[in-house]
């Protein structure tokens, strides 16, 4: 599927269940006291740009897209354990506002949302008070940094902004820089940055290993999630090359959209970038995170990239600390759900309002 000297032929299969607090545990489903704490990956350094590795990397798009039309009939989550997965989900969502007539109340809702991400009947009636569940992070433009910053305070809910010229990323760098910088001064402890698409259509794997590189010295100890823009790179080869580039630079996260794009998250490519970080972490033993963004609006979106996750890099992969949905719209729908599970009946979708 993906020749490339550091990654295998196929990727892992499906682990064995886990502990009961798992999602695919075949124990009775039991909610957990508190979501688990793993312990968050050591940022990545980045590596030597390695041109011979990045121009050699071929993908085979037919196997691609056959690997991912197995991942729904594979594992099927139902009942107590769709609830489950769905739960973990939320946990694992940047809940975004990226619009351009967003105000302060607008950002403020966000965040009581994100705090508060299902309504108190149905935390009740599924039993998890004691779970505390909070979204992995809000993500806003620099302006509104610093009201995230003051609604999310004591929450340890982290602040992401987008950054550099974000969707186009076309804006001179110098300035580029400069708005990491402030939002990072702002405080915003993860920055989702835009790479020039360009470098990748072009080949300029060295004019786009140094932007990147640039673009981790300016967040200093802030996350870099860098955004491929990947429906504008033509290929899954161009994919998995650019996700490649941004690792070795130094890329705690990569993230497959703006959003913006006609073209957003989807499964193949999720699959292509997934199987580069399993390659780079057996190559480096550096874990890079990931987060598919744009297109997620339904629950069972959400459940095939958990199940995606987890077939291709492991359960550490269902954690907020290695991935992250970039959402807006998603955390109504698996309400829903969730209140459909509760009740038997499926509610009107203004019974979960965003903000």
């Amino acid at each position: 599927m993906i020749v490339t000297p550091l990654h295998a032929p196929r990727g892992p299969r499906l682990p064995d269940p886990g502990p009961p607090d798992s999602p695919t545990s075949s124990a009775p489903p039991a909610w957990p006291s508190r979501l688990p704490v793993h312990q968050p990956p050591a940022r990545n350094p980045g590596i030597p740009l390695d041109l011979a590795l990045v121009r050699g990397l071929r993908v085979n798009r037919s196997a691609v897209e056959r690997r991912v039309a197995t991942l729904a009939g594979r594992r099927t989550v139902k009942q107590a354990w769709q609830a489950a997965w769905l739960l973990r989900a939320i946990s694992c969502m940047d809940l975004t506002t990226l619009a351009g007539d967003d105000t302060p109340g607008t950002v403020r809702r966000l965040c009581a949302k994100a705090r508060h991400p299902l309504r108190a009947d149905l935390v009740e009636a599924l039993g998890i008070a004691d779970l505390a569940l909070t979204v992995g992070a809000v993500c806003v433009y620099h302006r509104f940094v610093p009201v995230a910053v003051e609604a999310l305070a004591g929450t340890g809910i982290p602040v992401a902004a987008v950054s550099t010229g974000f969707p186009a990323g076309l804006s001179p760098l110098p300035l580029r820089i400069a708005e990491i910088r402030e939002s990072v001064a702002a405080g915003a402890v993860e920055i989702d940055v835009v790479i020039t698409r360009a470098h990748v259509l072009l080949g300029a794997w060295d004019a786009l290993y140094d932007e990147v590189q640039r673009f981790r010295e300016a967040c200093g100890a802030a996350h870099l999630k860098v955004i491929l823009g990947t429906g504008d790179l033509a290929t899954l080869t161009q994919v998995g090359r650019a996700s490649l580039v941004a690792m070795m630079a130094g890329a705690d996260v990569i993230k497959t959209s703006t959003g913006k794009e006609a073209v957003n998250a989807t499964l193949p490519v999720g699959l292509v970038m997934a199987r580069m970080i399993a390659a780079y972490g057996r190559h480096t033993g550096h874990e890079v995170g990931f987060k598919p963004a744009g297109g997620i609006r339904t629950a069972k979106q959400a459940l095939e990239w958990l199940v995606l996750m987890k077939e291709e890099l492991g359960d550490r992969w269902l954690r907020p600390h290695l991935f992250r949905f970039g959402a807006s719209g998603l955390l109504t729908d698996i309400e829903r759900q969730l209140e459909h599970f509760v009740t038997g009946r499926y509610a009107a979708a203004h019974r979960q309002p965003m903000v």
